[in-house]
């Protein structure tokens, strides 16, 4: 089988196809499995794929801008994207192509459309809506899909024939037992001490690496140690404010290629709300706060958070409420013994395989038919 997949911008949009490459590459009835990647030149999956050794190809794209001077750069980004992907898909030949998310999404998938209706390809195409509430790009893609997964469960949607809950898969690691003291030793902290982790997402957190900064001048909540994932904007400004503030219990890092050991290490997580973030949070039933990124596409992330905290799995902070003090007022309320017990029970959910199991049923039905829809 060959598998074409496509998604990029944010880490969220890139891990999910990395761990669906996990699941299908170990699965025998598929064999033998040739995998491309496309994302966009340029963007942050390069790096990201590259560290998972996928073969890749990469387009130009886009966002979909609604104003008229960047909507002119959109077009002819998205076009010479289009025809790239096109020259792409025609060379590749994929028999299932998988969208996971982000604008580059769009040319490739229309490329691999456009080459079904001219009858050069047979690839099924499957949207994957790893958030809670899907961005345009899928929305506009929808009528090209033969399926849509969601990665959320809505309770008050019904689903049409050819879409299913999936869930969101996550990478193999975070299948993997990984005791906290080990954890922590192997990030340099304390083996003993409760941990909380502070985590931006792929890209960092401004306004959280600013509040997390200010509450370390005068220290986290007793007896506690916390590592900041900055990001690489933010991390030498931080990592100076702490240095200079003489806040030995917290330790700073730009970034984490794999952000398991981390979750492993956590007695609590606090953390933007991006599809992969909520995903592998899920997966290792780890406790969070959520403080979702307010100009996320349609307030994506603040729907995200809000799943999570119905369950009762996490406990939200809107950005605009973030302060030192409402941050500490939270973390001190969230580690109360029977608290930090509550959340972590409630995030008891499926395990970490379940979502690439069923995303590798969904393909496995595909190869067992001939042709049409799923």
């Amino acid at each position: 089988m060959k598998l074409l997949l496509t998604g990029g911008g944010t880490g969220g949009h890139v891990y999910p196809a990395i761990a669906i490459a996990e699941a299908l590459a170990q699965e025998a009835t598929v064999a033998p499995l040739e995998i491309l990647f496309v994302g966009m030149r340029g963007g942050l999956e390069r790096e990201i794929v590259a560290k998972a050794a996928l073969p890749a190809r990469f387009v130009s794209a886009a966002p979909l801008a609604r104003r008229f001077s960047p909507a002119i750069f959109t077009l002819f980004a998205n076009v010479a994207g289009f025809f790239q992907a096109l020259a792409i898909v025609c060379r590749f030949r994929p028999d299932v192509a998988i969208a996971t998310g982000g604008y580059v999404t769009f040319p490739v998938i229309a490329a691999v459309w456009t080459a079904k209706v001219l009858r050069l390809s047979r690839a099924r195409i499957a949207l994957l809506e790893p958030n809670a509430r899907a961005g345009l790009t899928n929305r506009l893609l929808r009528p090209l899909a033969d399926e849509i997964w969601f990665g959320v469960a809505d309770s008050g949607c019904a689903l049409a024939p050819n879409e299913h809950f999936t869930g969101t898969p996550v990478r193999s690691a975070f299948s993997q037992p990984f005791p906290a003291p080990d954890a922590r030793l192997a990030l340099g902290l304390e083996p003993g001490a409760t941990t909380i982790v502070v985590f931006g997402g792929s890209q960092g957190a401004h306004s959280l690496n600013e509040t997390v900064a200010a509450l370390a001048t005068r220290g986290f909540p007793d007896g506690c140690q916390a590592l900041l994932v900055t990001g690489r904007r933010d991390y030498e400004a931080i990592e100076r404010r702490v240095r200079a503030a003489g806040a030995t219990r917290i330790r700073v890092v730009a970034y984490l290629d794999d952000p398991r050991p981390a979750f492993a290490a956590a007695d609590l997580v606090v953390a933007r709300a991006g599809a992969s973030t909520v995903a592998e949070l899920a997966a290792t039933a780890t406790p969070a706060i959520f403080i979702p990124y307010p100009y996320a596409t349609d307030d994506h992330q603040t729907a995200n958070a809000a799943v999570v905290a119905r369950s009762g799995a996490a406990r939200t902070i809107a950005d605009r409420d973030l302060s030192e003090a409402r941050l500490r007022a939270e973390l001190e309320a969230a580690l109360a013994p029977e608290a930090l017990a509550a959340l972590r029970e409630a995030g008891g959910g499926p395990a970490a395989s379940e979502p690439r199991r069923a995303i590798v049923a969904r393909v496995k039905s595909w190869s067992s038919q001939k042709a049409g829809p799923p």
